[in-house]
């Protein structure tokens, strides 16, 4: 038994057992279809044994691009799946809804590093350094819990990515899954039996604390586009720019964020209109998942000619 009963999982793609190219993590493409399916699976695994393990509450926040990779048929129904973003009180999140510790599962590693398609929020970004390091989104989702006393207690992903988990979360516990191998000796079932069971491990990690790193911070972000693009940006947001750097500061790591968000994915009009963008957002990701599940019926039906 253990003394967390509600379990926050954030879930991306990258680091799930079935994406093994830029392609898997792309919207709409036959091999996000695979990576889908195989990402419901790894958290299926991981909330059937969180119930068994004596866990009274899961709920599961998609947190990969349109928030709607995740099918919930195809998931312990015990569960609540969160699909698409909320404003707030935790960015794209939402309500905790009273969780106490947090899984990240699936994750990658930071812009500018090695890994398995490594990106910090989006890959227009090159490289992000906040007070000379990479900064992964783990340190960002974690610290936007942390006001709420969620401690962040597992995370999953390629080494690269694990290790930089490890360093900024110290107590935290992780597994890897090797993705520079070939696919061909990986076994999906076994490697998810493991998320599983070490998932479950995880559960009497009582000695990580809720991440809130101090400020102030000094980051320096590097469009992969170049100097025009970085100077539009900055001319939109007041930030200092130089060539194809823009230099941000934040005396907190919520206004970093925050100012993360508004560079990759805002413009003033939108943020002003924030609640139709996201519900715009949002609506482009159920339309996805209705694709999603025509494709997977389209081809089951395909197979049960096929079989004939």
């Amino acid at each position: 038994m253990t003394g967390y009963k509600n379990v926050l999982i954030v879930a991306d793609i990258e680091g799930s057992s079935g994406c093994w190219s830029y392609a898997g993590s792309a919207f709409k493409t036959r091999q996000w279809v695979s990576a889908c399916l195989a990402m419901c699976r790894d958290v299926d695994a991981v909330v059937r044994r969180l119930f068994q393990e004596g866990v009274q509450q899961v709920i599961v926040k998609d947190f990969h691009r349109t928030g709607s990779n995740l099918l919930p048929e195809r998931i312990d129904p015990r569960c609540r799946i969160v699909s698409g973003y909320r404003r707030g009180p935790v960015p794209g999140i939402g309500n905790p809804s009273g969780a106490e510790a947090a899984m990240f599962l699936g994750l990658h590693a930071a812009s500018g590093t090695d890994g398995f398609l490594p990106h910090t929020l989006t890959s227009r970004i090159s490289a992000l350094l906040v007070n000379g390091n990479p900064l992964p989104e783990i340190a960002l989702f974690a610290s936007s819990l942390a006001p709420f006393g969620i401690r962040p207690i597992f995370f999953s992903g390629c080494p690269v990515a694990c290790k930089q988990a490890e360093d900024i979360i110290r107590g935290l516990d992780t597994i890897s899954i090797e993705k520079s191998r070939s696919t061909v000796d990986f076994d999906a079932r076994r490697w998810r039996q493991a998320l599983a069971a070490a998932a479950a491990g995880s559960l009497q990690n009582s000695g990580v604390m809720p991440y809130l790193p101090e400020g102030p911070f000094h980051a320096t972000v590097t469009m992969r586009d170049g100097q025009a693009v970085a100077a539009r940006l900055a001319r939109r947001w007041g930030f200092e720019v130089r060539g194809a750097d823009l230099l941000i500061r934040a005396e907190n790591i919520h206004s970093l964020y925050r100012d993360l968000i508004r560079l990759c994915y805002l413009t003033p009009l939108i943020e002003r209109l924030l609640p139709l963008s996201l519900a715009l957002f949002n609506l482009q990701g159920r339309f996805g998942l209705a694709w999603l599940r025509r494709r997977l019926k389209d081809e089951s039906i395909g197979e049960q000619l096929v079989a004939r």
